[in-house]
């Protein structure tokens, strides 16, 4: 898919569809252009893509799934661009380290990737680390709208 156009650059936010209805908040905080990005997602779930527009005031710590992930959702129109956000700024949007736990072995690494997701290192790590940074995967779209139904879905209003 290189010679796709792909109209979305870094500090583009996007509607995610929900499986169940609804939509949630995504950033493109990265992407090399090809297929694959990095980005962060928000709730609360909205039932327009309209009620998305809001995103002032959010930061990385207010993300319910921070991850790499395939862009096929944005490039098939599934994932709906909402706006460009003119004062993007990559640093306040950092790509954190990322954990590869062995369950067997009880051991666990951490990979810290390059803004072109390259591994910059790739070192042993407890594997408590698992809780506190998103795990080392490139998630599909797919997987990206049903996690995050999930997720949506177990957080309590009440």
């Amino acid at each position: 898919m290189k010679n796709s156009k792909r109209e979305y650059p870094e500090g583009t936010w996007f509607a995610v569809p929900l499986r169940d209805g609804g939509f949630c908040r995504g950033l493109m905080a990265r992407t090399d252009g090809e297929g694959r990005a990095f980005g962060y997602f928000f709730g609360p779930k909205m039932t327009t893509i309209e009620e998305l527009a809001n995103i002032s005031g959010l930061h990385p710590s207010d993300a319910i799934l921070v991850g790499r992930f395939g862009d096929l959702g944005l490039l098939n129109g599934e994932w709906k661009v909402i706006e460009k956000d003119a004062q993007f700024d990559r640093t306040a949007w950092p790509i954190p380290p990322f954990i590869r736990v062995d369950e067997e072995a009880n051991t666990a690494m951490k990979a810290t990737f390059n803004d072109n997701f390259e591994i910059i290192s790739d070192e042993p790590c407890d594997p408590s680390l698992a809780k506190m940074f998103p795990k080392d995967s490139l998630m599909g779209y797919g997987f990206v709208e049903i996690k995050l139904t999930r997720l949506l879905n177990s957080v309590r209003t009440d």
